[in-house]
């Protein structure tokens, strides 16, 4: 209602933020698990098996089964689709069999690496007779058919509307989606639980943040609790909680 004072936002200092931190009981069996599953979902073999050395936590797959997935990455990663595609095939064939958005995305991948080569020919080549005969079928493949086309209409190492598709995200957009089908034909879940963890941090953090001034982290890289000045808050002035180094202002207190 008009003329009512709007109630201060409290503000917990740094070193209570860590104190409270310090309070809660996180079991270390469960971290190892949340590595462990990163780390074999993303397919980096040599590091789940230096880091089951080092912690004692067991896999849960056999970790040669990610060799596979290594080596379809890999070739991906590196532009050679065709190599991933007979090593997928080789592995099970019903994969791009009954996935026929993936099938068409390798072979997208497969013109854009064409085009990037300067195969021009062979590009229009393939296009007309592989991916055309697709997008007929399916207007969301013409559609991204069209938009790898025009990259014929601009200098390969100049700005364009287009130019994402040469960049090294996109093989990894690719790469991501071929590890996923992978990862399913194998039974095993396909997206690591850590990512969609730091998500719910985020959210969380957004959340509470509309009550409460508190080191946040902001670099989820470095994992810093970071405790915004008044000024940078653009507060007014008021009291102090906490005491030492992580003291902040509470506005109206």
């Amino acid at each position: 209602m008009p003329g009512m004072i709007p109630s201060a936002k409290k503000t917990i200092s740094k070193e209570d933020w860590e104190a409270r931190l310090a309070e809660v009981s996180v079991d270390r069996d469960d971290l190892n698990k949340l590595i462990m599953n990163y780390l074999i979902i993303e397919g980096y073999k040599d590091a789940a098996e230096k880091f089951s050395q080092e912690s004692g936590a067991t896999p849960p797959v056999n970790l040669e089964s990610i060799q596979d997935r290594m080596i379809v990455r890999t070739a991906i990663q590196r532009g050679n689709i065709e190599a991933a595609i007979d090593r997928v095939n080789d592995l099970n064939p019903e994969i791009l069999d009954t996935n026929p958005k993936l099938f068409f995305h390798l072979q997208q991948q497969r013109l854009i690496e064409l085009i990037r080569e300067g195969r021009i020919d062979d590009a229009l080549e393939f296009a007309q007779e592989e991916l055309a005969p697709r997008g007929e079928e399916n207007p969301e493949f013409l559609a991204e058919l069209e938009r790898t086309m025009s990259l014929l209409a601009f200098e390969l190492n100049s700005p364009s509307p287009v130019s994402d598709l040469l960049t090294p995200g996109q093989r990894q957009k690719l790469a991501s989606e071929l590890n996923s089908a992978l990862l399913l034909s194998q039974s095993q879940e396909k997206d690591p639980k850590l990512p969609n963890m730091l998500k719910m941090l985020a959210w969380a953090q957004q959340q509470l943040e509309e009550r409460v001034t508190f080191p946040k982290i902001q670099d989820f890289s470095k994992a810093e609790l970071v405790l915004e000045s008044p000024a940078a808050q653009g507060g007014p002035g008021g009291s102090t909680l906490g005491n030492g180094g992580g003291t902040v202002t509470v506005p109206g207190a």
